[in-house]
């Protein structure tokens, strides 16, 4: 078993749960050393009891493509086991966290919500927000992007997929930062109040749900689970749980690439120049500025039987965490400066931000499409956003994102 010393006071500098470590931007070379000597290495203890990190880009595309081997049922999709530890935790079910065949049926009833046809569709109205959202922004004032910006543009959409009272909106995002702080875990009485906040997310759908059930089919993602044999019958429990997928799905990864955005073209002027020079590179952009920013740092597996995962013996029962955010800096698959941002990075398509195989994000079109139509409406005005401090992040391992970042924007 694959193991590297711990420093001093038993804090083992290889346990890369640690939530200091995204809070403070340190992650970088755990990992690369990770990569180096222990691709996949087992940490005995950590705030989320033992687990085997995955870090480098083959060993985590390897437990991915072996769906029945590691599930993502049996203990869940992150490292914080809310179900497992705790006898009283409420199950909440989401098609993300099962396994085949329900996996398969109930994906398939949201997959229609994502198709080209879909974003062909949906493409004019998130230009004409994109634009509003933009003209709305004070020139040569410091705003914070990630409010002004990210949250409103995100949760704008997610209101839209579930054709969702728009003055309500904001409650989308306030459900889905509950919804992804696994940090929780560690605290009983925020657990409480957790579960408290994720009832009172399913009530609100409930309420649409029963407004939809004897109305004709429409193309919400409501409308889509009343209409459909795999998600009609779904318990209040399952129906959360679906909902909270797919709000943190949608609102955490898209709002924190758009963040991460503003912050890469700052930290790299070079590529912001290219960029500005060039609108031509923004498809590509697209997919380097998800790679480099990884907005869902992990997700977990449990293995269902004995097996071997480069050279280390893997037990039945035993959590996985596979690092998407140290896979797509695997030099191996991106060269030297994976750590960097490039925007004509040849593979940046290679990336693992979205995972891969059967549970690979089902709204990956729509992120792209929203993040390339911020490009495109940023380079139409001229718009440069200029970082002005030090961004808040989030503390904790599975969202990788920002709270706060203040900037100021002018015209190149």
């Amino acid at each position: 078993m694959a193991t590297l010393a711990k420093t001093a006071f038993e804090i083992d500098p290889f346990d890369v749960s640690r939530s200091e470590l995204y809070r403070d931007d340190t992650w970088r070379e755990p990992f690369a050393r990770l990569r180096a000597e222990a691709p996949v290495h087992y940490v005995p203890d950590s705030e989320f009891g033992p687990y085997w990190s995955v870090s480098s880009y083959k060993p985590i595309v390897e437990v991915e493509s072996l769906p029945d081997l590691y599930s993502s049922e049996t203990g869940g999709i992150t490292i914080a086991n809310f179900e497992v530890d705790d006898p009283n935790a409420v199950k909440m079910p989401m098609f993300i966290a099962r396994d085949r065949p329900v996996h398969t049926a109930q994906r398939r009833t949201v997959s229609p919500a994502f198709t080209p046809s879909e974003m062909t569709r949906m493409s004019a109205d998130i230009r004409r927000r994109t634009a509003e959202v933009l003209d709305t922004l004070p020139w040569g004032e410091e705003f914070d992007w990630v409010d002004t910006v990210s949250i409103e543009l995100t949760t704008g959409m997610l209101a839209i997929l579930f054709d969702f009272p728009w003055e309500d909106r904001r409650k989308l995002t306030f459900w889905s930062d509950w919804a992804g702080d696994i940090e929780i875990i560690k605290n009983p009485e925020l657990r409480q109040q957790r579960l408290g906040h994720m009832f009172e997310c399913g009530s609100y759908f409930r309420r649409l749900w029963n407004e939809r059930v004897n109305q004709p089919p429409r193309p919400d993602l409501i409308s889509m689970m009343v209409h459909s044999d795999a998600m009609r019958e779904m318990d209040d429990h399952e129906f959360i749980g679906n909902l909270i997928l797919l709000i943190v799905g949608g609102n955490d990864t898209t709002r924190n690439t758009m963040s991460g955005l503003a912050y890469g073209l700052e930290k790299y002027p070079d590529q912001r120049a290219k960029l500005e020079g060039d609108p031509g590179l923004i498809g590509n952009a697209v997919s380097e500025i998800i790679r480099w920013q990884t907005p869902l740092a992990h997700m977990r597996r449990t293995a269902t039987a004995d097996t071997e995962l480069m050279g280390q013996r893997i037990r039945a029962g035993d959590k996985l965490a596979m690092w998407y955010i140290s896979g797509n800096r695997d030099e191996s698959v991106f060269g030297d400066n994976a750590d960097d941002l490039q925007l004509d990075r040849p593979n940046a398509r290679r990336h693992l931000a979205f995972g891969h195989g059967i549970h690979r994000c089902v709204g990956a079109r729509l992120a792209e499409l929203q993040i390339g139509i911020l490009l495109e409406e940023m380079a139409k005005r001229r718009m440069r956003v200029n970082v002005t401090g030090a961004p808040e992040r989030v503390a904790a391992c599975f969202v990788h994102g920002y709270r706060k970042l203040p900037v100021e924007i002018s015209r190149y």
